[in-house]
């Protein structure tokens, strides 16, 4: 009954009147599986995982000059069910912000739509030593997820009823804030209804002609910091800071590059060098810091910008998961541009190693 409750409840708690004009509800049944991912997830794939997704979406006009350059997206919230057909991984709830982003004209009454979505999870069942040892996935009732969405859609089929099936991809985990954390990822297909909550149609203002974008090269300054636990369960969450600095060149409106170098202080790497080194006497101890170099990349978005990028490390005194890293994150700047505000997640391949906040400066 808490599903069904959660569900279709939800659309009503984020619908305003005042925007009915422009947005619509769409709600879709999921039923995929769950990737192996890892060698230690085998015992996950007992079954089909099926679920729900819900969305509350606003339409953009192109009244910004950033909708413009993204074929006028939408932006909106989603909430999901999920259950794992598996009593050992329990069931996850998710609320997640999300952009729509149109392939084809905005005119067309076929579209071809991929959609991001970033939020928190609650899963049921989580780790327990005594009572659920073997959920190596969630090592915490609290997670983070990530969905990525492509469908197609068709609305207005009947009456303000419409269409929508595709693929989906979701992934959640608590980004090794607490171990265990392997974390589940599932491939689904999707299938379901959109509403559109006005008969009025949207209309789109004409796009600029486009001028050629020039910016200096930008210095920027980040100060990030956060909690995780290493590998070994129960050896205590313990906080990480690291300082940043880049520069990065715009190449157009949209995008920018950047190269830099950080430095990292991480206690629960400590705490794993040590142990380590109790149980491998082969293994070399060294120096918990450790300091990189990194190239990436910036996808302006509004206010918001998505960054990608990808290091190595040149101070590398204690093996840890390798010598290569990528970091995925979203940066929020406030109305000056200059001050910023981010939340990144740091891997090595497919093994997340620590989810940071930060805040920054470029200047």
């Amino acid at each position: 009954m808490k599903k069904w409750l959660f569900l279709f409840v939800f659309p009503m708690l984020v619908f305003s009147q005042n925007d009915a004009k422009k947005s619509y509800i769409q709600t879709e049944y999921f039923y995929g599986n769950i990737l192996k991912h890892n060698k230690n997830v085998g015992h996950f794939l007992t079954g089909h995982p099926t679920g729900f997704i819900v969305s509350y979406n606003f339409k953009s006009n192109g009244k910004k000059d950033w909708q413009q350059r993204y074929n006028y997206p939408d932006f909106g919230i989603s909430a999901a069910y999920q259950d794992y057909k598996n009593p050992i991984l329990g069931e996850l709830y998710s609320l997640y912000g999300h952009y729509n982003f149109y392939f084809l004209p905005r005119n067309n009454i076929n579209q071809l739509i991929f959609r991001v979505g970033w939020g928190i999870a609650y899963n049921t069942n989580p780790y327990d030593k005594v009572t659920n040892p073997k959920n190596v996935a969630f090592g915490t009732k609290i997670n983070s997820s990530t969905y990525l969405k492509l469908y197609y859609q068709r609305e207005n089929i009947f009456k303000n009823i419409g269409f929508n099936a595709g693929l989906t991809f979701i992934h959640a985990s608590n980004s090794s804030f607490k171990s265990p954390n392997t974390g589940v990822n599932v491939w689904a297909s999707t299938i379901g209804i959109n509403y559109n909550l006005s008969n009025a149609k949207n209309e789109y203002e004409p796009r600029k002609p486009k001028e050629k974008f020039t910016e200096k090269i930008k210095y920027n300054f980040v100060f990030r910091f956060g909690a995780n636990e290493t590998d070994f369960i129960g050896s205590g969450v313990k906080p990480f800071f690291v300082l940043s600095t880049y520069a990065d060149k715009r190449i157009n409106e949209k995008s920018a590059l950047q190269f830099g170098g950080e430095f990292l202080v991480n206690y629960s790497l400590k705490d794993y060098i040590e142990i380590r080194a109790i149980a491998d006497s082969d293994y070399k101890k060294g120096d918990f810091k450790r300091a990189s170099l990194f190239v990436g990349h910036e996808l302006f978005i509004s206010d918001i910008s998505l960054i990608s990028q990808i290091g190595y490390y040149v101070y590398y005194p204690a093996e840890f998961d390798g010598r290569i890293y990528e970091r995925i994150g979203l940066k929020y700047y406030f109305k000056n541009k200059k001050y910023f505000a981010s939340v990144s997640l740091k891997a090595h391949a497919a093994k997340a190693e620590t989810v940071a906040f930060g805040i920054g400066i470029r200047l």
